[in-house]
C-alpha cells in the first residue's frame, strides 16, 4: 500500500563501513542475496569486502559506489519482504540517485552497478591525485559561498557542490583554489571549515570528463518511467521521460547537488515522513535539519527497521 506522505531517501559516498549490515543480514537471507547478485556483476566478492576487507579499499570511490547502491537495494528489498509501506516519492543524494532509481524500477539493478563502477572510476580518473580537494563550510550563507568561490578560483576551479542543508556547504574544486576559498570563507565568519577525505572535486566542472565518457554507455542502457516518482538532485523536480532521466544522471556528475530543494521539494507535496534506505544516518539527518517538522526513521539495524515499519 502506498503512503501519500512518505518518501525514501539514499544516502551517497560517506556512509560505508566495514561490517555493515551484518545483523540484519543474519535475519534476512535476501541481504546476502542480493551482495550475491552484485558479485557477479562485478565479478569480485562484495559482501567479502564490505566484511572484512579494508575502510582503505571502501573508500575507493569505484569500490565505495557499487558498495552502497548495493547495500541500498538490499534494504529496500528488505523493506518490501516485511511489507512496508510504499513510498509516494524518492529522492537520493548524489550516487544515492542512482539506488532510488534502481529501486523506482527505472533501471535494472545489473545496470546500475556497471554504471556507477564505471562513474567512480571515470571520477577519479577525471583529476589526478592530491590535484582536487573538497571542504564542509558550516555556518555561513550559500550566496557568500558562492561569492568568495568566485574570488578564490583566480583561473582555477572552486564552487559551491553540495547544498546540504542551511548553513552546510561543500565547496570542491582545484586543490589550491578550494585552499584560497577556506581561508576566505574563514575571514568572512564561517564557523568551521572541514576538508573532506574524498579522493576527487565530485560535482565541478572538473567532472566533465568523466560525465562525457559515462554518457556513452548511459546512452546504451535501457531507462523505464520510474514507477515511483524521483525528485532529481540537478533540478529538484520529478521526471517521467527516461530520456530526459539518462541526460540529468549525466549532468548530476558536474553539477551541483540541490538537496535542501529537493526535501522541500518533496515536503512541498505532502510528504511528513521520510525512511533512509541505505547504512547510516546522514541524509535523515540533513532532512531534519532542512524541515524539522519531517518523522525521519533509517533502516541500517534491526532495531530501526523495526521503528520504521511500525512508524509509518
Amino acid at each position: 500500500m502506498q503512503k501519500d506522505n512518505l518518501a525514501f531517501i539514499f544516502p551517497g559516498q560517506g556512509s560505508q563501513k566495514i561490517g555493515m549490515l551484518a545483523e540484519l543480514a543474519a535475519n534476512y537471507p535476501v541481504i546476502g542475496a542480493t551482495f550475491d547478485e552484485a558479485s557477479q556483476t562485478l565479478g569480485y566478492d562484495l559482501w567479502n569486502l564490505v566484511q572484512n576487507g579494508q575502510q582503505e579499499e571502501i573508500n575507493l570511490t569505484e569500490r565505495t559506489q557499487p558498495l552502497l547502491l548495493t547495500a541500498s537495494v538490499a534494504l529496500w528489498r528488505v523493506w518490501q519482504q516485511c511489507g512496508g509501506a510504499m513510498p509516494a516519492l524518492m529522492a537520493g543524494h548524489s550516487l544515492g540517485e542512482w539506488s532510488a532509481l534502481v529501486c523506482s524500477q527505472s533501471v535494472a539493478f545489473a545496470d546500475a552497478l556497471s554504471l556507477v563502477r564505471m562513474r567512480g572510476a571515470f571520477m577519479q580518473d577525471a583529476v589526478a591525485p592530491g590535484e582536487g580537494a573538497m571542504a564542509a563550510i558550516l555556518g555561513l550563507d550559500d550566496a557568500l559561498i558562492r561569492d568568495i568561490c568566485l574570488q578564490s578560483a583566480q583561473g582555477g576551479v572552486v564552487s559551491a557542490v553540495n547544498y546540504n542543508s542551511p548553513g552546510q556547504v561543500v565547496i570542491a574544486g582545484d586543490a589550491t583554489a578550494v585552499a584560497r576559498a577556506i581561508e576566505g570563507l574563514k575571514a568572512a565568519g564561517a564557523k568551521r571549515a572541514v576538508p573532506l577525505p574524498v579522493s576527487a572535486p565530485f560535482h565541478t566542472s572538473l567532472m566533465r570528463p568523466a560525465a562525457d565518457r559515462l554518457a556513452e554507455h548511459i546512452h546504451a542502457t535501457e531507462f523505464k518511467a520510474p514507477v515511483i516518482p524521483v525528485v532529481h538532485n540537478v533540478h529538484a523536480r520529478v521526471e517521467s521521460d527516461p530520456a530526459v532521466i539518462r541526460e540529468l544522471m549525466i549532468e548530476q556528475i558536474y553539477n551541483p547537488v540541490l538537496w535542501v530543494d529537493c526535501i522541500q521539494t518533496m515536503v512541498a507535496k505532502g510528504i511528513t515522513s521520510m525512511v533512509e534506505c541505505g547504512p547510516g544516518k546522514v541524509v535523515s539527518g540533513l532532512a531534519k535539519r532542512i524541515e524539522r517538522n519531517l518523522n525521519t526513521y533509517g533502516t541500517e539495524d534491526s532495531a530501526s527497521l523495526e521503528e520504521a515499519l511500525a512508524a509509518v
